[in-house]
């Protein structure tokens, strides 16, 4: 069983793996997509060894989409994860993962295709070229998740905790559209900018822009925590609490709360009630807490 937690900052790390976070997942927005902060090779090595030295583990972020100057780059990029020994990347193009496959020091992957992760063909496909793990589409349903893990020999991830992205585009949208009407303001993360639902006046879908592009979220935070003891039972048991948009230190807090829940699932002491309300007084009242895609009829997804 694992938990696995984003992280902001060298702070936030070392505070995440205190409070017993099994695997920490972090990069450099150059090669991977929507995260918290983008660390330098030399901040990579640190949290990596900070990390090993707590027999933890570490995931980099390797699912930008790629394009030809990415591929260029990457290589030396791939040799500096393989020298620092980073347990696996998170990958999904194909020429990425030919190029890891081509090292002389090959480092484990993640297979991550972000939303065309959806069925178990797929990553069996894929686990036939190496990959150890993969991370699951969003969009998908309870049933079709668990299906798919059951058919499979290797652990899916699935998000428990976080926001969910609904849009993105290589364009830079915002700052075209402040051209249009003549201003000019920040467009990144840190500014706090949100788009309105057409007929919700009080939706915020969070957006922002930054070298991969423009990101859209949904208005709420996936919260599985209801159902984490059935995702156990079930085999599913890699999870993600992904805090790109949190504050840190409120972060923490939530991530300490699915480590206490995850041991109390293996004792068997495990209340959903107890955790759901735990984690509504540390959820940020602008946030709203939702099972995302997980409750829904596949046939309203499609």
């Amino acid at each position: 069983m694992e938990i696995i937690a984003t992280a902001d900052s060298m702070t936030q790390a070392e505070k995440l793996l205190r409070a017993g976070v099994d695997r920490l997942y972090i990069g450099n927005s150059q090669f991977g997509l929507r995260l918290p902060h983008s660390f330098s090779v030399e901040e990579l090595h640190e949290i990596v060894h900070l990390a090993h030295e707590q027999e933890k583990k570490v995931t980099i972020a390797v699912n930008s989409l790629m394009h030809n100057e990415h591929m260029e780059e990457l290589p030396a990029f791939l040799e500096e994860l393989a020298a620092m020994k980073v347990d696996a990347v998170a990958c999904g193009d194909p020429g990425a993962i030919m190029l890891l496959s081509e090292m002389s020091r090959p480092i484990p992957f993640i297979y991550d295709a972000q939303t065309f992760v959806t069925s178990a063909e797929q990553i069996s496909f894929w686990e036939k070229q190496g990959a150890i793990g993969a991370v699951l589409a969003r969009e998908l349903t309870e049933g079709e998740i668990k299906a798919i893990a059951e058919s499979l020999p290797i652990p899916v991830e699935v998000l428990v905790y976080g926001p969910t992205c609904i849009h993105q585009s290589k364009r830079k949208l915002v700052t075209n559209y402040q051209r249009i009407v003549e201003m000019e303001d920040d467009t990144s993360k840190e500014r706090g900018l949100y788009l309105r639902e057409p007929n919700d006046e009080t939706s915020q879908l969070p957006i922002y822009e930054d070298e991969s592009g423009t990101h859209i979220f949904a208005s709420e935070d996936v919260s599985l925590v209801p159902y984490l003891a059935d995702l156990y039972e079930t085999g599913l048991q890699t999870w993600k609490l992904d805090g790109v948009l949190a504050e840190s230190d409120n972060f923490v807090q939530i991530a300490a709360l699915f480590v206490e829940a995850k041991e109390a699932i293996i004792e068997g002491q495990f209340v959903a009630e107890y955790f759901v309300n735990k984690l509504t007084e540390l959820q940020p009242k602008t946030r709203k807490l939702d099972a995302g895609f997980y409750l829904k009829n596949p046939d309203d997804v499609k």
